[in-house]
Order: C-alpha cells, then structure tokens, then sequence
C-alpha cells in the first residue's frame, strides 16, 4: 500500500492496473485465498473506480458551466455600474460631490498634467 492516499494516480499507473484485471479475468481457475481479490470483488472496484471518474467530470463540466456564468455576470455588473457612473456625471456633473461620493474624482480635483521638461542639450 502506497504511504499518500490522498494524491492522484498517474494514468499509467492506472493503465497497468487495468491490463492486470484483464490478465486475471484470463486466468483459468482463479482463485485467491482473501475473498476480497475475487474476480468479481476486482470488477466491482474497477466499476466503482469509473463511476466516481464519471462523476467527477461531470460535475467538473458543472463547476466550469457555473463559473463561465459567474464571470459573465460579474462582467454584466461592472459594465452597468460604468454606465450607472456615466449617468451620475451627466446628471449632476462631472465636479458634483455626487460624483465624488459614487467613487470617482471631481474635475477640480485632478492634478493638473505636469510640463514636459526641456531635453537638456547634449554635454560637450
């Protein structure tokens, strides 16, 4: 028995494991001596291996469906909310402490662009 349990299985570690089944259905007069390895004990594993695999992508295409909606609403949200900005500048102005309280700076309050400073001339 492996020490981590909680870590995935390679796939080819799994592949193995399955052509080992399908050499034991083959076996002739298999019969081991724990009737926990029986050749039906081992199918039954193997189907409740492949049905939690199917589960879980499935509910990953779930998972992955839902967060696509999240990001289009949270997109649909932030595109509304820019409109909504939008109508509080042109209702009230663009210098309206409106416009201030809703997050945004107030004309007056923008610093004035700086002067570009004058290339110095080339040191001789």
């Amino acid at each position: 028995m492996a020490k981590d349990q909680t870590r995935r299985l390679q796939p080819g570690i799994l592949k193995a494991d399955q052509e080992s089944l399908s050499a034991i259905n083959g076996l002739t007069g298999y019969s081991p001596a724990n009737p926990k390895y029986t050749a039906d004990k081992l199918a039954a594993a193997r189907q409740s291996m492949t049905d939690a695999q199917e589960i879980e992508t499935q509910k990953q295409g779930d998972a992955d469906a839902a967060r696509d909606n999240t990001v289009a609403a949270e997109w649909t949200f932030h595109n509304v909310m820019l409109e909504a900005k939008n109508q509080v500048r042109s209702q009230y102005g663009a210098d309206s402490n409106e416009v201030q309280a809703i997050g945004l700076t107030k004309t007056s309050e923008k610093a004035a662009p700086a002067a570009k400073a004058a290339p110095t001339p080339p040191a001789k």
